[in-house]
């Protein structure tokens, strides 16, 4: 990615790998697991050639960005406090930031607390809603584990375990990974009925060949930086929803209050975690400025590497409308 340019942004002990292209008003890009700032390279160079400065990081525990290796170094509140620290570091006034899986609830919850350094807000497949006082956690473990049910977040929370499995052959595990979540699968290998005490790549699908979307080349890039930087730091992120519950999830005035917007692939995974209940029906509930949901055909969970010219539309209309 020739275009781009490196930075390291520093936030208190975290060093941030950061990647930026073109020049104008601030787009920072955040990617959710397991993914990179590479996840938006469809984005950043439609961006940069349209006026802005498109920014995309490593998020903590990613790439060649810092990894440490607390639990508690993973909450939303600190990840948040990194975006932060990025949107500063360009000194572009409040920014446009734009997130995808984890990084939509790292994106909303940024809109929220660092309300001054944004603008507005963009979530792609996982809407808005805001932390409460019982973890998602709890609520995953009575609905899967409790029925003798596998679930993948209940599944990373014992510490080395899933490190292990993906960490032991990082190509096929984000290969298989991929491929279970996307449109091509329909999403249904990877919410797939399977005993509690499955573990996460048990009957995943390693496809040969992959999807067109994402090339040999991409998937080596992946490997690489997680055969780098291993896979704790990722996985942490779950294991923390505890804690951001502990922390935040009783706060008044959640509603995000910015211009807000969500993007979602027809047939993303997340659409099937609750049985009878769609959360990309309700995506505007807590946004009091809310401009609208975009479903992209076709498309599953990765949606801006699967559909990258219907989100950047979906995106650019967003964008135009503020």
């Amino acid at each position: 990615m020739g275009e781009w340019q490196y930075q390291k942004v520093v936030n208190g002990d975290v060093t941030l790998n950061v990647v930026a292209q073109g020049s104008g008003p601030l787009v920072v890009f955040v990617h959710g697991w397991p993914e990179l700032s590479y996840s938006w390279r469809h984005q950043m160079a439609y961006f940069a050639k349209r006026g802005y400065t498109a920014a995309a990081l490593d998020v903590r525990g990613y790439g060649d960005s810092s990894a440490p290796f607390e639990v508690a170094e993973y909450t939303l509140r600190k990840i948040c406090g990194d975006v932060a620290a990025v949107i500063d570091t360009f000194d572009s006034g409040p920014a446009i930031v734009v997130g995808h899986d984890w990084g939509a609830p790292i994106a909303w919850n940024t809109a929220r607390f660092h309300t001054d350094r944004v603008k507005a807000v963009a979530g792609l497949s996982v809407p808005y809603h805001p932390v409460t006082p019982v973890s998602a956690l709890a609520l995953w473990k009575t609905m899967f584990t409790d029925e003798g049910k596998f679930f993948y977040q209940v599944y990373f929370l014992e510490e080395g375990v899933a490190e292990a499995e993906l960490g032991a052959d990082s190509l096929a595990s984000l290969r298989k990974i991929y491929y279970a979540a996307s449109g091509d699968a329909l999403g249904a290998d990877f919410v797939r009925d399977k005993p509690a005490d499955s573990k996460m790549l048990d009957g995943l699908i390693d496809p040969d060949p992959f999807p067109e979307w994402a090339t040999e080349e991409d998937l080596a890039t992946y490997a690489a930086a997680f055969d780098k930087s291993g896979w704790r730091g990722p996985l942490n992120r779950y294991r923390a929803q505890t804690l951001d519950a502990e922390e935040f999830g009783s706060l008044p005035d959640p509603n995000i209050g910015q211009p807000a917007a969500f993007i979602g692939g027809e047939h993303d995974v997340v659409r099937q975690f609750v049985e009878g209940f769609d959360p990309f029906e309700t995506a505007g509930e807590n946004c009091d400025d809310f401009r609208g949901t975009t479903i992209i055909p076709g498309a599953g969970h990765w949606v801006q590497q699967e559909a990258p010219a219907a989100t950047n539309d979906a995106l650019e209309a967003f964008f135009d409308s503020l």
